[in-house]
Parts: structure tokens; sequence; C-alpha cells
């Protein structure tokens, strides 16, 4: 079969495939160096596929995909010049992460957008961040701003990678609808003045609780702080307000995600209730 990678001689092959596979699941340095990244799993595979990302390998196992539309999709990417590695089921359990072995997965490109290819008015708002701790709360991010319609997320320098195995897992997919940025701070600074974007950040000593805040509406750039430490003094002196999260109990701070998902979703009420 053309495109496809399976039988006795190929097993070279097949074994360089998976050795791949797994310096690109366990190594930030291989995945930036190749510009790739590894998805398993019939919901990634069908949204990456569906989102229009590049395939660069598909590797599969036909006694464990059951998915018709996944199948469906394995065929009209070998069609098209994807390259596909077909694998035993004990094969491609030795590169699964998650608990059930579904049968697909594929390394993918990466895909980066420069701020002069972006539009503030993108999407209900952007989501700056500079350095996350924990990449699930990453993913629970991502998650939210699919949700509520948030065009993406802006990085500062190269201290956070969206494309880990644990950011994607914790996206549910929803990673490949985000719009992703990487740019330093002078850049982002000039982005958003020669758009009027008002820069809102989240802090525990915010001049007004975040659901009192009255300028959501001007396509706000939501600005958060790394877990521990909060806002960096550089991300403060950027934002145009701090906005805090009201807490009645003992505890002095929210998980990111948390943090986070909370401010989108009052900027999705904002505009919603304004329509």
């Amino acid at each position: 079969m053309a495109g496809v990678e399976g039988s006795g001689r190929d097993q070279p092959s097949v074994e360089a495939t998976l050795a791949r596979v797994e310096g690109l699941q366990a190594n930030r340095n291989q995945r930036d160096a190749q510009g790739l990244f590894y998805i398993e799993g019939i919901r990634n595979f069908v949204q990456a596929s569906e989102s229009g990302f590049h395939l660069s390998k598909i590797i599969y196992s036909e006694k464990l995909l059951t998915s018709p539309l996944a199948r469906k999709l394995v065929r009209s990417s070998r069609r098209s010049g994807v390259h596909v590695v077909r694998v035993t089921p004990e094969q491609f359990r030795r590169v699964c992460r998650s608990e059930r072995a579904s049968g697909i997965g594929a390394m993918v490109r990466q895909r980066w957008l420069s701020l002069r290819d972006v539009s503030p008015q993108a999407g209900l708002c952007w989501v700056i961040l500079e350095h996350v701790r924990a990449s699930g709360n990453l993913g629970t991010l991502v998650r939210t701003s699919d949700a509520v319609g948030g065009a993406g997320f802006i990085f500062l320098d190269d201290s956070v990678d969206p494309y880990s195995p644990n950011v994607v897992r914790a996206s549910m997919g929803a990673l490949f609808r985000q719009k992703l940025v990487r740019t330093g701070l002078a850049s982002l600074h000039k982005w958003a003045r020669r758009h009027g974007c008002v820069i809102v950040g989240a802090s525990p000593d915010g001049s007004v609780c975040f659901h009192e805040f009255d300028k959501y509406s001007r396509v706000p750039l939501i600005a958060l702080g790394e877990e521990r430490r909060g806002l960096s003094q550089r991300l403060r002196d950027l934002c145009h307000h701090l906005v805090r999260i009201p807490m009645s109990g003992s505890a002095d701070s929210l998980n990111l995600g948390v943090a986070g998902s909370l401010l989108m979703y009052e900027v999705y009420k904002s505009r919603t209730s304004s329509a």
C-alpha cells in the first residue's frame, strides 16, 4: 500500500518513527527544533484535521482504530500525500499516554502567528501570558477561551510551551481553534497602543472587583500572572487597569485556570448583555 509503513521490512523505519514520537512527547527542545508536536486520540486527530493543521506523519493501528470518521480521514490524508505509519497495537501502546489506546496519533506542525497578522477584534478577547507553572492550567484557559469565543493567546518571550503533551491533552481539542502568538513586550505595547486596546490585569491588589469593572467592551487584553508570583512588574506596567477577584474564605489566591476563566466569562457577560 503506497505511503504506508508497517510490513516486516519496514520495522526499522517504524522503530525510528516511534522513537521520534517519544522525543516529541518528552523533550520541548525537540518540539521547538522540529516545529512539531504530537497528538493522539480521535478528538484531537479529527479537530486538528478539520482545523487545517498540517499533519507531518500519521501513526495508526488498524486493529485499535474503530472510528469510521478517523479511518476516513486517515485514508484521505494518505491520498493527499501525508506519510502514514501503520503499527501494531503493542507498538501504538508504547507511545500512548491516554488511558484507552485509540489507535490514532499524528505529528503535527506547530502554528504560530505574528502580531502583525492578527487583529484585536478577531474574537472576544486575547489572553496575555508570561509564565505558567502548571501546564494543565494553560489547557484549562485554552478550553475556556474557545468556549467564550476568545481569539487566542499572546505569549511573552518563549517561556510557555502551549504544544506540550499536557496542554494538548487538557485543552480537549480547543487548542486547534485558538490563535497563538509569541512576541516581545515592546512589540506588544506598540501593537496594543496602535489598536487602542485596553489591557486588564488580574491582581489581588487590583483597584476594582472584576465584576464591577465597566470597560470590558473596549476590546480587552487580559493579562494573567504566574501562579505563585502573579503579574511581573513589567506586565503590571503594561496594564491600564488591575482588577481583583474577591475572596471571603481563607484562601488568598485562585488556581490560574479558574481565575482566568472567571475573567473571560465576565468579558463574555459584559459583551452579550450590551449586545
